[in-house]
């Protein structure tokens, strides 16, 4: 994985810092099309967010389903993630409610180890996305709490710490599942048969299987937090991150909706898109207002 992620970055290097995919303008995206769809990328984040919050805050679950909440907390914390997920969800007080998240985040290991609190750093992720960001242009915010806007030198971070939170949980995860714990792996697929490769006609045992899909959601990990070749390795993440859908029906499928907003939002992006992303942020379909644009530049 060392040497693929040492030969991917330096490929990209010798591109300039290109990617393989093309960018969107490309495929036709006129820069007015593609500012006007960053404007609605807070809000697609938020919802995608939301949803499994809400679903957490009243099953008892701290930011994922295998994190169960212990005796009074369940209420305490699921009190306090449904109204972060209410925060997100209509964009009101949106960057209260992020340093709120980073707060539970950090105090996550309390109840859930520091593996757990490893495995869900996306959520610090998304914290960060929204304090940098705010909740944009389609929000209660820029309505009637526009003075809560970041500035546009905040705004043009929020991508790098969506994309970086995203890969350290992916890195955590494949070491706290797959690679440093093979016991944990080998009764998973004992118990769930997902090693597919049979039907390819190259069958591979369980035990290399499931390192080799360590080593895989490993390398996306270490892709993005570095950010090489970040699009292209997002499409090949699909596979690992789809795998037990199958499983877990629509608990997995309600879990990994932050990872697919995330994935959706980085795809779009490239080396390009910083200036359309503050104009998208800044302008949209409810710009700053021009007083507040100038007291928080």
């Amino acid at each position: 994985v060392a040497v693929l992620v040492a030969a991917l970055a330096a490929l990209q290097r010798f591109r300039g810092g290109h990617g393989l995919i093309p960018p969107m303008r490309w495929f036709g995206a006129s820069d007015d099309h593609r500012a006007a769809l960053f404007s609605f990328i807070p809000a697609i984040l938020a919802v995608h967010f939301a949803v499994p919050l809400f679903v957490g805050s009243v099953q008892g679950q701290l930011f994922s389903p295998d994190n169960r909440l212990p005796g009074g907390w369940a209420y305490i914390l699921g009190l306090l993630q449904a109204g972060i997920a209410l925060s997100l969800f209509y964009g009101g007080l949106t960057r209260i409610s992020a340093v709120l998240l980073a707060w539970l985040w950090l105090v996550s290991p309390a109840f859930i180890g520091f593996e757990g609190m490893l495995d869900n750093a996306f959520v610090l992720g998304f914290a960060a996305f929204f304090w940098l960001a705010g909740r944009g242009p389609i929000s209660v915010d820029r309505l009637i709490f526009p003075r809560l806007e970041p500035s546009a030198n905040l705004m043009r971070h929020a991508m790098t710490a969506l994309r970086v939170g995203i890969g350290v949980s992916l890195l955590s995860a494949a070491f706290t599942e797959k690679l440093a714990n093979p016991a944990l792996a080998q009764s998973f697929l004992m118990q769930f048969p997902l090693n597919f490769t049979s039907s390819l006609g190259i069958p591979i045992p369980d035990d290399v299987f499931f390192r080799l899909a360590g080593g895989v959601e490993l390398l996306v990990g270490l892709c993005l937090i570095f950010n090489i070749f970040p699009r292209e390795i997002i499409i090949i993440a699909w596979l690992p991150i789809n795998l037990t859908l199958t499983v877990f029906d629509w608990v997995e499928l309600v879990g990994h909706l932050p990872i697919y907003g995330a994935f959706a939002a980085l795809l779009i992006w490239d080396n390009a898109s910083l200036p359309l992303w503050l104009r998208g942020m800044r302008e949209g379909p409810l710009p700053v207002a021009r007083e507040v644009r100038s007291a928080v530049k």
